[in-house]
């Protein structure tokens, strides 16, 4: 009787265990889909290269914002005496363009454009550039792109400040340059009255010769020369899809 009241009791005890196992499993299924869906999400947003195909994604998940920043480095040089309206040129992404859900362009892309104004600075005072910025290429094929140039970054030859409209614009004469105008202004001014050995004409010579150079010096501004491997920062005007039409 003893020995059937043990049996009883291990069976019961086994069956016991056993539906506690099941709920325990059951119960930590929906944990387990979700955390299934978590990894599914996470490695949706993991960081991929655009390659201009959608993958069934909305067309928005592939645009790179208006507004987004990045640098690009010139292909060539451009000086404003020596380059011509509607010259083309080539720059070079420095930095990678990014869209949604991790998706993103690789640095190194190539951006043709051309130049759509340019000034001397012999003939405006400041020599000032605008660049348009036509297609950008990628492996999937060229994209049109709208950016302008938001900044010439460690470039001393050009203004300081915010770009205006993406104009790159030189600097004016500096200082010292007009102060060594105005040096030799005043001692050509002050040439005719040494020759006639009058020395008031000679003094209001030098002072008329010396203010004439100095303005003249401090109106002209210098030529925008931008080497090859200089630095421009791009903004984007319009959102660049990355992805085929």
């Amino acid at each position: 009787m003893h020995k059937i009241r043990r049996l009883r009791s291990f069976v019961l005890a086994t069956f016991a265990g056993g539906l506690a196992l099941t709920c325990n499993s059951d119960a930590q299924e929906p944990g387990g889909e979700a955390g299934q869906e978590t990894q599914d999400a996470n490695r949706a947003y993991a960081a991929r290269v655009a390659d201009g195909q959608r993958h069934g994604l909305a067309v928005e998940v592939f645009a790179v914002a208006p507004g987004a920043r990045f640098l690009v480095s010139l292909e060539q040089d451009i000086n404003s005496k020596v380059v011509r309206q509607n010259q083309e040129f080539r720059v070079r992404t420095l930095e990678p363009l990014e869209a949604g859900q991790g998706i993103y362009l690789p640095a190194g892309a190539e951006i043709r454009g051309h130049i759509s104004r340019v000034e001397s600075a012999g003939t405006a005072g400041k020599a000032k550039l605008w660049l348009t910025f036509d297609q950008i290429h990628t492996r999937f094929g060229n994209l049109p792109i709208v950016a302008e140039v938001a900044s010439v970054p460690g470039d001393h030859s050009v203004k300081s400040g915010p770009l205006q409209e993406g104009v790159i614009e030189g600097r004016s004469g500096t200082q010292k340059d007009a102060a060594q105008a105005a040096a030799a202004g005043a001692a050509q001014g002050a040439m005719k009255g040494v020759k006639d050995k009058n020395k008031k004409e000679a003094a209001e010579g030098a002072a008329m010769g010396a203010l004439e150079a100095y303005l003249m010096e401090s109106g002209r501004g210098q030529e925008l020369d931008l080497p090859r491997g200089a630095k421009l920062e791009l903004e984007l005007e319009r959102a660049l899809y990355l992805v085929k039409e």
